[in-house]
Parts: C-alpha cells; sequence; structure tokens
C-alpha cells in the first residue's frame, strides 16, 4: 500500500487524537505501517543519495560502515558488532550533567543505586570478590564497556575491577562526559588496564578542557575517541573547533544516530521524525548530519576513523549479540522503546511541504477516512 503522504497525514491527525486505552484496528494497523515504509523509504533514498558521495566508505564485514584509518576503528564496537556483544557494567547512578539527549533526561535524580561495594553485570548484582567466581564459570565476553551514568563521579572505585578484567585479558571501554576527568585519574585508568575510553564531547558541548582532556587520555590509555549523539548543536560546535580537536590525536570519532524515547523526546518536538524498522524513532537530520560529517573526513584525510552508529548498525549489533547468546533465527533485542506508539510526533514530517513520498497510490476501498467500520 503506497499511502500518499495527504491521506497519511489525515490519518495520522486521528490517531494522534486517539485516547491512550484506545485500540487500533487492523486496517489501521495497515494505514500505521504503510505511512511508516513510506517515511522510512524516502529517508533511506536521501541517505543512499548521501552516501554516494563519500568515495572512501568502508564497511566492518557488511555491520557497519566508516572512514578513515581502519586500524583505528575501535575494537569495543568490533566486539559489538562481530564479538559476543557488549557487556554493559553499571555502578554510577549519578551525572554532573544535564543534556537533553540523554535518555534518562527528566529522571537523572531517580536512577536507582546498584548499591554500596556493588557492581551490575548482566542484571545480576556482584561484591568485587565475586568477579573472579564469574571469570572462572562463564565464558569470557570479548568486551565489556563502562557505562550508564558518569564514572567519574566515583572513578576510584573504578581501577580495581578494571584491573581484574584486564589481568583476564578482556577489552574494556568505558564512557565519560569528561569534564571531571583529570591527568591523574585517567593516568591511573591507564594504568588499570582500561584499553579505550570514549569521550561524549556533545555533553559539553565541545569544552575547551574536555578536549584538553582527550589530548590527556591519549598520554595514558590506547584508544581514545569521541562517541556522541549526532545533533545540530554538536555538528555545529565540532567544526569551530575541528582543529583543537583533532589536534589531540584521538583514534576515532563514533558518530551516534539519536534515538528517542519517552523521556527525552519531548525536548525534539516540532522536528521531522521516522522510524527505522518499526524500533528506534530519530530525528531524520541526525543521521544526515553524519553522513556529512564523514565526507567532509573522507575529503581532508583525517587521522583516523569515523563511524556512522546508526540505527542500521544498531539493527546489526542486535542480530549479532542474538547469534551469540544462542537465540532462535532472526531474533533481535532490537526493538521499538514505546509502549504507546506516539503518532503525534510524524505530524511535523508529514506536514512539511518540502518532503516528499517516493511514490503514491489511492487508498484500496475500505481504508479511506469514514469509510472503515467497526
Amino acid at each position: 500500500m503506497k499511502i500518499s503522504k495527504k491521506d497519511a497525514l489525515t490519518w495520522f491527525e486521528f490517531f494522534s487524537m486517539l485516547p491512550e486505552e484506545e485500540e487500533i484496528e487492523t486496517r489501521q494497523q495497515e494505514i500505521i505501517y504503510a505511512t511508516f515504509a513510506q517515511i522510512e523509504a524516502a529517508i533511506d533514498h536521501r541517505n543512499d543519495a548521501l552516501l554516494s558521495e563519500i568515495k572512501g566508505l568502508k564497511t566492518l564485514e557488511n555491520r557497519t560502515i566508516f572512514v578513515g584509518k581502519e586500524r583505528k576503528f575501535p575494537n569495543g564496537c568490533r566486539s559489538c558488532l562481530l564479538g559476543t556483544g557488549l557487556s554493559a557494567i553499571r555502578k554510577t547512578n549519578k551525572c554532573n550533567l544535564v543534556c537533553k539527549f540523554c535518555y534518562n533526561y527528566g529522571e537523572l535524580d531517580e536512577i536507582p543505586p546498584v548499591g554500596e561495594g556493588m557492581w551490575e553485570i548482566g542484571g545480576t548484582k556482584f561484591h568485587e570478590k565475586d568477579i573472579d567466581l564469574l571469570l572462572s564459570i562463564q565464558q569470557k565476553p570479548t568486551g565489556i564497556s563502562y557505562v550508564y551514568l558518569e564514572p567519574f563521579m566515583e572513578i576510584e572505585k573504578y581501577y580495581p575491577v578494571i584491573r581484574k578484567f584486564s589481568d583476564a585479558g578482556i577489552h574494556q571501554h568505558l564512557y565519560t562526559n569528561g569534564t571531571l576527568a583529570t591527568e591523574g585519574t585517567l593516568k591511573a585508568l591507564g594504568e588499570a588496564g582500561l584499553d579505550e575510553i570514549r569521550f561524549n564531547l556533545g555533553a559539553s558541548n565541545c569544552s575547551d578542557k574536555v578536549i584538553e582532556n582527550i589530548g590527556l587520555a591519549k598520554r595514558f590509555i590506547k584508544h581514545v575517541g569521541i562517541e556522541t549523539p549526532m545533533t545540530p548543536e554538536f555538528f555545529q560546535a565540532f567544526f569551530i573547533k575541528k582543529e583543537a580537536i583533532l589536534d589531540t590525536k584521538l583514534d576515532f570519532i563514533n558518530c551516534a544516530e539519536l534515538h528517542l524515547n519517552a523521556n527525552n523526546i519531548g525536548n525534539y518536538h516540532g522536528e521531522n521524525m521516522y522510524i527505522s524498522r518499526h524500533g528506534y524513532i530519530s530525528p531524520v537530520w541526525s543521521r544526515e548530519l553524519t553522513l556529512e560529517f564523514m565526507k567532509i573526513a573522507d575529503e581532508e584525510g583525517w587521522d583516523l576513523a569515523v563511524h556512522d552508529c546508526s540505527n542500521d548498525t544498531k539493527f546489526a549489533r542486535g542480530l549479532n549479540l542474538g547469534s551469540k547468546e544462542g537465540r532462535w533465527f532472526g531474533n533481535s533485542n532490537y526493538a521499538c522503546e514505546f509502549t504507546r506508539m506516539p503518532y503525534e510526533v510524524f505530524l511535523p514530517i508529514l506536514r512539511d511541504g518540502e518532503f516528499k513520498f517516493l511514490s503514491e497510490e489511492e487508498l484500496p476501498d475500505g481504508y479511506r477516512p469514514g469509510e472503515m467500520v467497526f
């Protein structure tokens, strides 16, 4: 069903006014899926045109794309896409910043603690002493990551745990906004055996202090990079300070396609949105900016890797993880993050006169507004 943009708008205006408890009828669901398909096809067409302009495009076994130095492509991402997945270790439930793109926006003061002296690994609580038992029983992952929220709030607690996993030969990377890092703490992380550190440079709007800390991290940690949701604010701020950032000699930049959940979607009210494979909802500009960013990096020959961590990449990640976990064929953890579809967020793109569907046709009998009988 190649629904027209006009008909899609009429229906989505109706869907957006439905009470939350209202059930969606089967033919209405067909309308919804047809609209999603039309929007996604148009977005894919635009992105394919942008990709065709990047001459040095490379792939990681067809699971993601990047430009630049293959040897600098982050091993944490290799583990995520090719290895046994991305095993997350959680400790800190606090952050010193509030970012509009944060998946925990609006609830940062309500994040439950892991527990004094405890670590959360694979959804299970561990004492530090239990890690030796864990490593002796279960198969070692190819990589682990320290996430959620800002580890430098209590970074001294991380050193002995990092040392344990380093001794076990497991690749480790850590995420930070970088504002609380110091030469001493970065050195201690390197000495503990941290393999890779990723700075969310967009969280500080590319602050000079964090750029300086990226350069400091290169002195002590083998692999240093940036991982930030691609937003117009980050894109603009990066190029204002491009030379200083590149002078840090960082290894990679992961441009994450921003996807939204119930916490942060209100911060992007009015933006053109699309939904990828009925899963992640993203502003259309996020990946477009990433591809523009990659084109510039390729043409200017930056001495690093720039990775397109898109919704496509995250879909591949879920499939890889499912296969490594022994799930049934096709099973993945990739899914929509909304319990109720927020139909209203697709109204701006359907009202955008410059956004066109690739092809349109009349709705079949029984699918036009006013024709459905319940």
